[in-house]
């Protein structure tokens, strides 16, 4: 192995309220500002904070060998903006590093690249790009899309955009015998695919802190060792920020794991290259063809779309925002345009799966639902009061 690509992803949403109808207005009316902002509090405090001067120190300490890539959602940006500035100038850290590239995806982490238009999709892209420049001063020149959703016409949209690479899940059946551990190049158009070394990711992400994994407990130089025992170019290690301090909590060594990662891996002559620097300095070894009705994503173990629509109830109520987008557009409402926005984030559906075991796990470990079902009955409850909402709207607009 000769490079180690390192990702992160960090992203909150708005979640819904318990939603009654009263006399609140605008997006109040709909999402939980005192539970949004407790958990930001809570993950900016255990995470945020913790990690990002971390991972600053460690840029700073070994002088450009230590190099990764992030993206942060304009959801959770605009929340640093409202509850936390200070959250923002440690994130300005790492951009004026030149250490860490920053990624584009969609600014509400939303389902649009799954629409059969890319109009909103586009738009969305656009909007994080407009603000992750505004706000850091960068111009990404990578995407990763909503939890690496990925399949050919995502791809095709993102190249016409004129970003330089896309990164998506190392998924086993697509890849058959080939190693994600190379640079690929989409199908039919010229952009390059980094994918996702899922394993080796999820040692670090998911199985860090497992007391019945059979290599806990995990240490930089064991992860470093495996690191450089693989075969390939690129090593894609992507994960959700979270992972430090969130996910895997600060007692259980993971902040320690990671202050002694950069060491380890150099010290086996491996390098750390951003993304840009993957695709510049290794060409593809092969294309990547998803098929157009097909698409792939990081998340369960499908690795497909089942976990936002893999059940009647996220089904239904996706195809019902879909569906509700261009009255919406219609309004020319800003206030109306970006509830609709909010209501596309991937987390709602996310909440109502009804997966069973470890995937059903995860998905409750993050909703603040009682049941699936309470998230698909609240959040239809929600749309059909914005729906009147718009319409009523529409009616003012023809009188």
């Amino acid at each position: 192995m000769r490079s180690v690509c390192m990702y992160f992803q960090l992203h909150q949403p708005y979640r819904l309220k318990w939603f009654w109808p009263d006399d609140s207005k605008g997006f109040e009316r709909y999402f939980d500002v005192a539970i949004n902002r407790n958990i930001f509090e809570k993950v900016a405090s255990k995470c945020y904070v913790p990690a990002t001067t971390l991972l600053a120190d460690l840029v700073e300490q070994h002088e450009g060998d230590f190099k990764f890539s992030v993206s942060i959602t304009g959801t959770l940006l605009s929340q640093c903006e409202k509850w936390n500035p200070d959250v923002l100038d440690i994130f300005q850290r790492l951009a004026d590093s030149k250490c860490v590239e920053f990624l584009d995806e969609t600014n509400y982490h939303s389902l649009a690249g799954l629409f059969d238009s890319k109009d909103e999709f586009r738009e969305e892209v656009k909007t994080h790009h407009d603000i992750t420049s505004e706000l850091l001063g960068v111009k990404p020149q990578i995407f990763r899309n909503t939890e690496l959703l990925y399949n050919n016409s995502v791809a095709e949209a993102v190249s016409s955009m004129g970003y330089k690479a896309i990164l998506t899940e190392g998924v086993d059946q697509l890849l058959q015998s080939r190693s994600p551990n190379h640079v690929y190049k989409a199908k039919d158009c010229d952009i390059a695919v980094l994918m996702r070394n899922y394993k080796m990711s999820d040692d670090i992400g998911y199985r860090f802190s497992a007391r019945w994994w059979e290599e806990y407990p995990l240490t930089a130089d064991k992860w470093a060792c495996w690191a450089s025992r693989e075969q390939g170019d690129c090593l894609n290690i992507f994960m959700d920020y979270e992972t430090f301090g969130e996910h895997q909590w600060a007692d259980t060594g993971i902040f320690d794991f990671m202050r002694a990662l950069p060491d380890e891996v150099l010290s086996k002559n491996i390098e750390f290259n951003t993304p840009s620097e993957v695709v510049d300095r290794y060409g593809p070894v092969g294309e990547i063809d998803v098929g157009d009705f097909n698409t792939i994503s990081w998340a369960d173990m499908e690795r497909d779309t089942s976990a936002w629509l893999g059940n009647d109830m996220q089904r239904r109520c996706f195809e019902e925002a879909k569906g509700l987008g261009p009255y919406v557009k219609r309004t020319k409402d800003p206030e109306l345009i970006n509830i609709w926005k909010h209501l596309l984030t991937s987390d709602h559906y996310y909440y109502m799966s009804t997966k069973w075991l470890g995937d059903g796990d995860v998905h409750s470990y993050f909703s603040i639902h009682n049941s699936p079902y309470d998230a698909a009955i609240n959040f239809m409850a929600v749309f059909l009061d914005f729906k009147s909402c718009v319409f009523r709207k529409l009616a003012e607009m023809d009188e």
